[in-house]
């Protein structure tokens, strides 16, 4: 075929789009702007790549929120089984941990990667690095190259070429301005999954920057999260992230943390009552609440003298503690983003309005979701999703 289909974005949503198109026999080239591809794919995957997760499709798919009626389509074709597929077929078999989180059984995204990359080229897709998309020329894409400039033609586009979080592994939002300037609509990013700052103590800080916090819970969710020296980060946090980012666009936000979720408010209001006023604080927080170290920390930290000597409104305390949050931390820091190519822009192909032939996935358009594998499955399912409908427009 004649067709030139190029994917500008190497990460998850470009490499799987490449792999649909290329699949069905259409010549593909990807572009990357960074040295090697699948750079964020990699560092995901320091610490365990969780891939997808395995609740049922309903439950995941409200997880993604404002976006999920446009993203159902796509997440849906294909569902969190469909990547479990993909990755047995790639050598890598996956299982399903204790929270209901798929990981491939080597845990690292490097082995997947290199069978994709390798199954990619056996397929006939090129990749290009060093490549970074400026612009374009009428039917041609522009690039910047070590070489100098490259402009090439083009028969149709996917662009997913990521948010702006972590920009040293390349997503860096610099493609904002080129499509602002072909008219395209683009919600401004914001950080998701992220830290948020507080205004701990000089003390609270030195003894306790670092620390876990386990065995905790906000609202009907538990986890764990870690004290930072600005403020707090971890996974109970960014479950948190969208709900907390919102209230503080509005003013004001506050972290309400149950620090006992397994003793009710009038058992420790009897446990409290019957310590020895001579006891020391420490103490009775150990002996009738079960809190030390960390916990016991936050307690002196966000609470008064008065309802320290107060069972009653320390029970409260200890069930609803107030942790007042000051900002997010910087969008770079963040594990993704909200914000991004506005729905309104796309049609119900993925396809930009504005510029027939030219499609976009991944966290280029507008969606946020939690961590646990909503993620990079939302990447793989728009740019599959993508890949078929640039092998529907090219054929017709």
């Amino acid at each position: 075929m004649d067709k030139h289909i190029a994917i500008i974005g190497g990460g998850p949503a470009g490499l799987m789009a490449a792999e649909v198109i290329s699949r069905a026999g259409f010549p593909v080239t990807v572009y990357d702007s960074m040295p090697t591809v699948g750079r964020k794919l990699l560092m995901a995957g320091k610490s365990g790549l969780n891939l997808t997760h395995s609740e049922p499709m309903d439950k995941f798919v409200a997880r993604f929120g404002t976006a999920k009626a446009p993203l159902s389509s796509a997440l849906n074709a294909f569902d969190n089984d469909a990547v479990c597929e993909w990755a047995a077929g790639l050598g890598c078999e996956t299982f399903v941990g204790s929270s209901g989180r798929v990981f491939p059984m080597q845990m690292k995204a490097s082995p997947l990667l290199r069978a994709w990359l390798k199954r990619l080229r056996g397929q006939g897709v090129i990749v290009k690095t060093r490549h970074r998309w400026v612009g374009f020329d009428d039917d041609r894409l522009v690039f910047e190259t070590p070489e100098g400039e490259l402009r090439t033609h083009f028969d149709a586009v996917v662009l997913a070429l990521g948010g702006a979080s972590w920009s040293r592994l390349g997503s860096d939002a610099a493609w904002v301005g080129v499509l602002e300037n072909e008219t395209v609509a683009v919600a401004p990013f914001r950080p998701a999954n992220c830290g948020f700052d507080v205004g701990w103590s000089d003390h609270f800080v030195e003894r306790f920057a670092g620390a876990p916090v386990k065995s905790v819970a906000v609202g009907k969710e538990r986890g764990e999260f870690v004290i930072s020296r600005h403020g707090v980060e971890g996974s109970l946090i960014y479950a948190q992230a969208a709900r907390l980012r919102v209230a503080l666009e509005g003013g004001h936000a506050e972290l309400v943390l149950d620090l006992a979720p397994d003793r009710s408010l009038d058992r420790l209001q009897r446990d409290l009552g019957r310590q020895s006023a001579k006891a020391s604080f420490s103490n009775r927080l150990r002996k009738a609440a079960g809190l030390d170290g960390v916990k016991s920390g936050l307690v002196r930290e966000l609470t008064s003298d008065v309802t320290r000597a107060d069972h009653r409104a320390l029970a409260a305390a200890i069930k609803a503690l107030k942790i007042p949050l000051i900002g997010t931390r910087p969008i770079d820091e963040a594990i993704s983003v909200a914000g991004g190519i506005a729905w309104s822009e796309i049609d119900g192909q993925l396809m930009l309005k504005e510029l027939p032939g030219v499609f976009v996935a991944g966290e280029m358009v507008d969606w946020e979701a939690p961590t646990g594998g909503y993620l990079i499955s939302a990447c793989l399912a728009t740019g599959y999703a993508a890949g078929q409908s640039a092998i529907k427009y090219l054929r017709q």
